[in-house]
């Protein structure tokens, strides 16, 4: 059996069923763990979620956590890099080993408020130079970090 690069794909309060299966597809077709982070908007049984996931689902690697602390708990993540509009430095200026987490909030609001001061200097952007747009969907934002990682690790 195929296996993938070694970094995990992080959604903390994951909200749309669409998006969170898209990216569960994603991390079936990269090889890599998909962590959601409870409160989940929907139920996993949600259709929407199996649709978006097409025939892909029983494959995902997925893990569920309670809270986030039950993540670190759990998990204990090598390194953790923060996806979000709030970051200020490139994901592209990132030097991503294996063992990383990209960690990424949820559609409305983004990552929980205070991990913009708690994990500050872990916050990368995806640069946006469009004039008109605060942010792209997260399914779309998880597909290009994860494959900049992806090639990151596959380029050694």
């Amino acid at each position: 059996m195929k296996t993938g690069v070694d970094f995990s794909i992080v959604l903390v309060r994951p909200e749309i069923p669409h998006n969170t299966g898209a990216i569960g597809r994603l991390c079936v077709g990269l090889g890599v763990k998909l962590h959601l982070i409870r409160p989940l908007g929907f139920h996993l049984d949600d259709q929407s979620v199996a649709r978006a996931g097409l025939d892909y689902w029983p494959y995902l690697d997925l893990q569920v956590h309670d809270t986030w602390e039950e993540y670190l708990a759990a998990v204990k993540p090598k390194r953790m890099f923060f996806l979000s509009t709030h970051g200020e430095t490139s994901l592209y200026e990132c030097r991503f080993e294996a063992g990383d987490a990209l960690v990424f909030g949820n559609e409305s609001s983004g990552l929980p408020k205070d991990f913009y001061d708690r994990y500050r200097d872990r916050l990368f952007k995806i640069p946006m130079p469009g004039e008109h747009a605060r942010s792209i969907n997260l399914a779309n934002a998880v597909s290009i970090a994860a494959y900049e990682c992806y090639r990151c690790l596959t380029e050694k």
